[in-house]
């Protein structure tokens, strides 16, 4: 998950690259432009799950999983809805499950509007199936769209996962019962680590790191996103502004340029948490004016972060 709970992203003046937008990468990778009326987002398929989710969706982190904060949360999720978001990401262990319940307040009448997705952070059968129970009852729901296995990082998350009594188990059970309709898994650490996941097993989607400075270090778009597009999975990006450390004097200075980036990877969303409604406006305007950057476009966006891409990409192992 992907946020600024300082706002930082705000305080930098909003630039443009210049020249007209080409097609570049997003025709390399087998896109389009997903260019909707300028009324609504566009829209791209969520892998071979049959939903075609928008181009902005909306992340539980931010003030959704901030205590206190409710009046707030539920003014942001309500209006996300309004303005077309139709895929909404959380966990079980956001805010010790203050987002799960604020999303669930929501829920409660809006359900059939969006692709619900959550996660386990337990990497066991037991432990994951009382997760999920837990997340279905706070979330005021009797399925869960996605399931996913939370941050896995390392090797020795896979041999947990993938145990006789591992969280695998439990995403085949609960698919089974019909508690939930597709396996995801997440992670922001290792690409070689969920490569291996999703070389090992049939995931539906993956939520994964992604931005300006990610080709600098552990890149996920060069040893990850290859075997995701092959896969034909469901390819979710975080960690698009670093919790605003994307952002810096002489790099990148608007979200424009930090959304407009992802998006133009093969990507079928962007989840951003959000901490108010004018952030929530802007990304929604980024995403209905989207066209994607040029191959040199891109490029230079990358150069731009190399200075600082430690900052740019601190959930990376070193």
């Amino acid at each position: 998950m992907d946020y600024d709970p300082l706002s930082s992203r705000r305080n930098f003046l909003r630039t443009t690259l210049g020249g007209t937008a080409a097609l570049g990468l997003a025709s390399r990778f087998g896109i389009g432009a997903a260019i909707a009326a300028p009324a609504q987002m566009g829209t791209r398929a969520l892998g071979r799950t049959g939903h075609q989710v928008r181009l902005f969706s909306l992340g539980g982190q931010a003030t959704l999983e901030k205590e206190g904060k409710t009046d707030e949360a539920l003014k942001i999720i309500d209006t996300a809805i309004d303005l077309g978001v139709n895929y909404i990401d959380t966990a079980a262990a956001y805010g010790g499950g203050i987002s799960e319940r604020n999303i669930g307040m929501i829920m409660r009448s809006r359900r059939d509007q969006v692709y619900l997705a959550s996660k386990t952070h337990d990497r066991s059968y037991d432990g994951s199936m009382r997760l999920l129970e837990k997340s279905l009852t706070q979330l005021q729901t009797d399925h869960l769209d996605a399931w996913q296995l939370h941050r896995i990082s390392t090797e020795d998350d896979l041999e947990r996962v993938f145990a006789k009594d591992g969280a695998i188990k439990a995403l085949e059970k609960a698919r089974e019962q019909k508690m939930v309709r597709f396996a995801g898994l997440t992670g922001h650490s290792n690409p070689f680590v969920l490569k291996t996941a999703i070389q090992r097993y049939d995931f539906d989607t993956i939520l994964v790191a992604l931005n300006a400075a990610d080709r600098h270090h552990l890149s996920f778009i060069d040893n990850l996103l290859p075997t995701a597009v092959e896969k034909q999975m469901g390819i979710i990006a975080m960690k698009v502004v670093a919790r605003g450390r994307i952002f810096h004097e002489g790099g990148l200075t608007s979200m424009e340029q930090a959304m407009r980036y992802v998006l133009t990877l093969p990507v079928s969303t962007a989840i951003v948490g959000i901490s108010n409604l004018a952030e929530l406006q802007e990304d929604v305007q980024i995403a209905r004016d989207f066209l994607p950057y040029s191959a040199e476009q891109m490029q230079h966006l990358e150069e731009l972060t190399k200075p600082y891409y430690t900052d740019a990409t601190w959930f990376k192992d070193k």
